[in-house]
């Protein structure tokens, strides 16, 4: 289905992008509606695909989760078996929060959120101990300067 946006629908998913959890009133009076065509909008959205599962951030620090790792693979297996073993191995791990195939020398990126780097080096042997890597870089993030999953609308 496919759907075009308009400002007011800009607006909307900027509001529920800022804070999900407002409620229906809120976001239309921010974008100057009323509720019903407001909720007609994003129902829309959802329905076409735009609008995907809503969730919370949870302050992964706060929590214990105080080392996140970017993990760079590189890899000589390029097979539909090795690549179905390697993204199972990721969906199975919970500490990998994102994972990127790349462009260039580095094959993959992850994002791995940790409690400390003993926990790392668990997941690391744990990851090596069922799919094949060439060359694994980790690379400790001092400072998350930015983060955001907020899209520039």
């Amino acid at each position: 289905m496919s759907v075009r946006i308009d400002e007011t629908d800009r607006k909307i998913l900027g509001e529920l992008q800022r804070d999900a959890a407002q409620s229906l009133e809120d976001i239309a009076k921010a974008v100057g509606s009323s509720k019903t065509p407001v909720w007609n909008r994003i129902r829309k959205m959802r329905e076409a695909g735009i609008i995907g599962q809503q969730t919370v951030i949870l302050d992964a620090e706060a929590l214990g989760f105080e080392a996140c790792f970017f993990v760079l693979i590189r890899t000589s297996e390029h097979e539909a078996g090795w690549q179905a073993a390697f993204l199972k191995a990721l969906r199975d791990r919970p500490e990998v929060q994102e994972a990127h195939r790349l462009a260039g020398d580095i094959d993959y990126i992850l994002k791995v959120r940790v409690k400390n780097a003993r926990a790392y080096d668990v997941f690391y042997q744990a990851l090596i101990s069922e799919v094949r890597v060439h060359n694994v870089t980790a690379l400790l993030s001092m400072e998350e300067l930015k983060s955001t999953v907020a899209l520039p609308l």
